[in-house]
């Protein structure tokens, strides 16, 4: 396996594998502010707004193969504000079904981890659907969750679902 973070040129490159991804993780379920069946027009037009955004020094985008293939990917967006900068959130950890239960989504998550002690983060967040399989990998990780909010996600049955945060401190204060 092999992770590296991509820069918006490289990312560009990648687009139609993006849309793959994300398009396999929504029809399987993943709630990342998406509906199933998801529209490849509408994958590709996410990924463009990401490529975009990658001239941004806040976001990070990592990116896993496995076999040569592109099997996972996963975000990290730095808070901006001059009270925030120590703080950053984790985004779109998403792992093609071909490719899980091989340690991938743990692989993404730690490159993230080590990303933001570089960058000088040292509180992360993040939020996954109540339930979800990702759950039992952020608390593997160490993560801690904090709390539950009621019908935060609408689901492919059109139900609203909870949604669980986490947070992990980092550095000194982590430790």
């Amino acid at each position: 396996m092999e992770i590296r973070f991509l820069d918006a040129t490289e990312a560009a490159s990648y687009l139609d594998d993006l849309v793959e991804l994300l398009r396999d993780s929504v029809d399987g379920g993943a709630s990342v502010g998406f509906l199933p069946p998801l529209d490849a027009a509408e994958a590709r037009a996410y990924w463009k707004g990401v490529v975009a955004e990658l001239a941004s020094p806040e976001l990070s985008l990592a990116l896993a193969w496995e076999d040569g293939r592109v099997a996972g990917t996963a975000q990290l967006v730095e808070a901006s504000k001059a009270n925030a900068r120590h703080r950053a959130e984790v985004s779109k950890v998403l792992v093609h079904s071909a490719f899980r239960r091989r340690g991938i989504g743990a692989a993404l998550m730690q490159a993230l981890e080590e990303r933001a002690r570089e960058r000088g983060r040292t509180t992360l967040v993040l939020d996954t659907l109540e339930g979800a399989p990702s759950e039992r990998l952020y608390q593997s990780l160490g993560w801690i969750r904090t709390g539950v909010i009621p019908q935060y996600a609408r689901v492919a049955d059109g139900t609203l679902r909870a949604t669980v945060v986490y947070y992990k401190l980092l550095g000194e204060a982590g430790r």
